[in-house]
C-alpha cells in the first residue's frame, strides 16, 4: 500500500510544529510580534524548508522576518534535537500576507454592498 504522504510532507508538518512551540517557548527577540506559523514546504532533497509566517499587523513584518531570519541557526540546530531524520533542512522565513489581503477585499466587498443598499432606500 503506497504512502499518502510524501517524506517531505511528513516532515513538513512536523516542523511546522515544532517551530510553533520553539518561537514561542525559545525566542526572546523583541522584533519578534507574534509570529503564526501558517506553512512549510520542504524541497524533495529536504535541503530547504519555506517557512510562510504571518503577523496581525502588516508593519510587523518586516521586523519579524529580520528576527526569523536571524535565529534560523538556532531553530534548525533545536529542530535536529527533535526531528527524526538525518538531515535538517536549513529554514527560510517568508511572509504571507494572503489572509491580510483577504480581510482588505471582504472589507471593500461588504463596503459596496453597504452603498448599494443605500443607493437602493
Amino acid at each position: 500500500m503506497a504512502k499518502d504522504y510524501s517524506r517531505s510532507d511528513r516532515l513538513a508538518s512536523q516542523i511546522q510544529r515544532e517551530l510553533a512551540a520553539l518561537i514561542t517557548r525559545e525566542l526572546k527577540d523583541p522584533r519578534l510580534m507574534q509570529p503564526i506559523i501558517l506553512d512549510v514546504e520542504v524541497t524533495r532533497d529536504l535541503s530547504l524548508a519555506k517557512v510562510y509566517f504571518s503577523v496581525l499587523r502588516p508593519e510587523d513584518s518586516d521586523a519579524t522576518r529580520e528576527a526569523l531570519n536571524h535565529a534560523a541557526g538556532y531553530l534548525q540546530r533545536e529542530l535536529g534535537k527533535v526531528i527524526k531524520s538525518r538531515l535538517t533542512p536549513r529554514l527560510k522565513f517568508i511572509f504571507d500576507d494572503t489572509d491580510i489581503r483577504g480581510r482588505r477585499m471582504d472589507e471593500l466587498i461588504d463596503s459596496v454592498i453597504a452603498k448599494d443598499r443605500r443607493k437602493s432606500d
